[in-house]
């Protein structure tokens, strides 16, 4: 584990860097919507290794003031986001390309595989997430019957979760501003 990083979690500060707005934001992520009868919600930030992955992420590609060109997602799936934390992200590409290694269990996803074979074609991770910061509608993942679900699904879960959703975008459009 990064040094810097690894000071910063031992004793519970952040940096005043945009990983430093990042980390706070993701480990308060609650949502108080009523989930539809089988939805359950993906929150990888409340899993103390996964959250201390992100913080190795986020610190390593985020760990300075720059400002970022927000992309933004859907909500994470349960192979990729829904389980690294980090957007687009499956296990796979947190340790190769990103050079995290873990020990999430080694599943590949769709989108990650697509999306880092955009970010090698605009020169790989360092370049890419110094100028770009992947987020998603809804930072929170849900399942329904173990599949993937996205918030929109289901037209009365979107209704309930558009104040969460609201709040999430706004503070994080905040962080680049």
């Amino acid at each position: 584990m990064d040094k810097g990083w690894a000071f910063f979690l031992s004793n519970k500060k952040f940096p005043m860097t945009l990983s430093g707005k990042i980390l706070p934001f993701f480990k308060a992520l609650k949502i108080k919507a009523a989930l539809p009868v089988g939805v359950e919600t993906l929150n990888p930030y409340r899993d103390k290794t996964t959250f201390q992955l992100c913080g190795q992420f986020y610190y390593k590609f985020y760990g300075d003031d720059r400002e970022r060109h927000l992309i933004v997602g859907i909500n994470p799936g349960r192979l990729g986001g829904g389980l690294t934390g980090i957007p687009f992200t499956d296990p796979n590409k947190l340790e190769k390309p990103c050079g995290i290694a873990n020990t999430l269990p080694k599943k590949s996803e769709l989108s990650a595989d697509f999306i880092y074979q955009v970010i090698a074609a605009l020169g790989g991770p360092e370049k890419f997430y110094s100028q770009y910061y992947f987020t998603s509608v809804s930072p929170l993942g849900f399942t329904l019957d173990g599949k993937n679900l996205n918030y929109y699904d289901i037209a009365n879960f979107q209704l309930a979760l558009k104040p969460f959703i609201v709040k999430c975008m706004k503070k994080q459009i905040a962080f680049h501003s």
